[in-house]
């Protein structure tokens, strides 16, 4: 079957994975029709940031104008180590994309999705909010929805995160792994001052700083927290700044700040790694719901949005068939478990630290940190140019 006008596909989950499948299916030509659970679009407040790879992606779908305008670009790709009191360990730079963008971006997720779905809706796709999938035929594309409908599809994406409820119907009951990490992120009024990516290197935690417009940053911290546990969101400022209490230098401002009107948010840090095929009959896996990562490398959503490139193009040039779906599979599954690998063994290793092991790291990301970041970009770049 070829990818024509005609081809009626089924995206479920607007998140950074299905809002870019729908976008770049649509500007194929495709009948693309979105479905979302919630109500309306409700997005986490916090930041993300983006590096070369996932702003060409973005290049790709036609939204990277409206990223840069909205965002906070780094121009010259540094990022500053520090340790957990504030004292220098080491500059290292981020490679700029191919196509000359900024190395690193920082934007709100909930601007990020602001724009996604204005692309959407200049492309007409159909989006159905507070809609779910009750039942997936997957031989022959049949969608049972919540509302009661029925209908019938060429291709199911499932783009719905972590807790994918489509994966079921491709890879029976995969159960997301805890990594024995929480993450913690809050909002603030940005310094004019503060214009790098900064990392605080601490003793088995990691606290970051990242500009995400010109006049908000957020900072991000990465701390192990027992199996299991969930925070009352009311506690979760008066935690995030009891967890990061040791940390001076520049987040001390951000971390005195934080109050019961303070935008924080804490999640969980798992992972999925489903294994291949990643499709079964006419449904198929993308995004989170294929291969959540923790968040160390910082390319969670940058492979969702080339998730969504490499699709579209596959789709456009052989057609939603069997072949290609098995072919998507296996040319991205090599790229995602590289980057989950490599973030997992960063996360690993921090939590293992102490203050003796800590003063070792410093001294050796002195000496690699610049050669380990571009041997991860070098890698990425093999791994795209492949032969599938």
């Amino acid at each position: 079957m070829t990818a024509t006008h005609n081809n009626k596909v089924l995206i479920v989950g607007a998140g950074i994975a299905g809002c870019s499948a729908a976008v770049a299916l649509a500007d194929k030509g495709m009948q693309v029709t979105l479905v979302e659970k919630e109500a309306r679009w409700r997005f986490q407040s916090s930041g993300i940031f983006i590096y070369g790879n996932g702003l060409e992606a973005l290049r790709s779908i036609g939204v990277l104008p409206q990223i840069l305008d909205a965002g906070f670009g780094i121009a010259d790709g540094r990022n500053v180590y520090l340790d957990h009191r504030g004292a220098p360990i080491v500059d290292v730079f981020y490679p700029r994309s191919h196509g000359g963008a900024v190395p690193i971006l920082g934007i709100k997720r909930a601007e990020m999705h602001r724009i996604l779905a204005g692309r959407l809706g200049a492309l007409g796709v159909d989006i159905r909010l507070a809609t779910t999938v009750a039942d997936i035929h997957a031989p022959g594309g049949e969608v049972a929805f919540s509302d009661g409908t029925r209908e019938r599809f060429d291709l199911v994406i499932g783009a719905d995160g972590i807790r994918s409820q489509v994966r079921e119907a491709v890879c029976g009951p995969v159960t997301p792994r805890y990594t024995g990490f929480g993450v913690w992120r809050s909002v603030h009024e940005r310094p004019r001052t503060l214009d790098a990516k900064i990392m605080m290197m601490g003793i088995g935690k990691r606290l970051g700083i990242m500009p995400i417009s010109d006049d908000r940053l957020y900072i991000f911290g990465t701390v192990s927290e027992p199996a299991g546990r969930w925070y009352p969101r009311d506690q979760w400022p008066a935690l995030m700044r009891e967890r990061f209490a040791e940390f001076g230098g520049p987040a001390r401002q951000f971390l005195d700040q934080l109050s019961a009107d303070s935008e924080v948010l804490y999640t969980a840090v798992e992972e999925v790694q489903a294994p291949l095929p990643w499709h079964a009959g006419r449904v198929l896996l993308i995004g989170d719901a294929a291969h959540a990562s923790t968040p160390f490398m910082g390319q969670g959503g940058a492979m969702a949005v080339e998730d969504a490139v490499v699709l579209a193009r596959m789709l456009a040039a052989d057609g939603i068939g069997e072949q290609t779906l098995k072919a998507f599979g296996e040319r991205r599954f090599p790229m995602c478990r590289f980057v989950q690998d490599a973030s997992r063994k960063v996360g690993e290793a921090g939590a293992m630290e102490d203050a003796a092991s800590c003063a070792r790291r410093n001294a050796a990301m002195r000496e690699t940190a610049q050669q380990q970041v571009d041997a991860f970009y070098q890698a990425l770049d093999r791994l795209r140019s492949a032969p599938a």
